[in-house]
């Protein structure tokens, strides 16, 4: 037998102690407080992480870097050896045919990797491409297209006026 399998007798039951009801009940006084100090005080229900002074372990750990998730964009990549297999040569390969072919399930942008070998010449347009990627493509024969990009690097400006950046601006009013 092994204390992980020890039972409570078959009926039987263990009242619960009863605090503060007199000096002769054995629990009454401080009630299992103790005597003075924060705990035996009404309305003391203790701070998560509170280690009764000493400086809390998550003070006390290094804190290193910090990745907001509201900004995150989601990437379903794809291989170019994955287009060996599935596409003719000179087809056009874009989201919507990877997802006929079941290479591009989840995710609202693609980017494409460089694993694998191509040897047939296709148009790929995507949102994204690793370097090697574009170069495996562009020894086939290929061609590479981005999707939603600005062409030439630049933000499309809202008005006529070319405005150098000068730092944080501020709200007007």
């Amino acid at each position: 037998m092994r204390l992980d399998e020890l039972k409570p007798a078959p009926g039987s039951r263990h009242r619960r102690k009863i605090v503060g009801r007199g000096i002769g009940s054995g629990h009454g006084a401080q009630s299992t407080r103790g005597m003075k100090g924060q705990r035996s005080r009404a309305g003391w229900g203790g701070m998560t992480g509170f280690e009764g002074g000493q400086i809390p372990l998550i003070r006390r750990l290094p804190k290193r870097g910090f990745r907001h998730t509201a900004f995150r964009v989601d990437m379903a990549v794809v291989n170019v050896g994955d287009f060996e297999k599935r596409f003719e040569a000179k087809a056009a390969v874009s989201p919507e045919t990877l997802k006929a072919a079941g290479l591009f399930k989840r995710g609202a942008r693609l980017k494409v990797l460089g694993g694998g070998e191509l040897t047939k010449a296709l148009t790929v347009k995507a949102h994204a491409f690793s370097a090697s990627a574009q170069e495996k493509i562009k020894r086939a024969g290929g061609q590479t297209e981005l999707i939603g990009r600005h062409s030439g690097g630049r933000k499309p400006e809202s008005s006529g006026v070319d405005v150098k950046d000068t730092g944080p601006r501020l709200s007007p009013g």
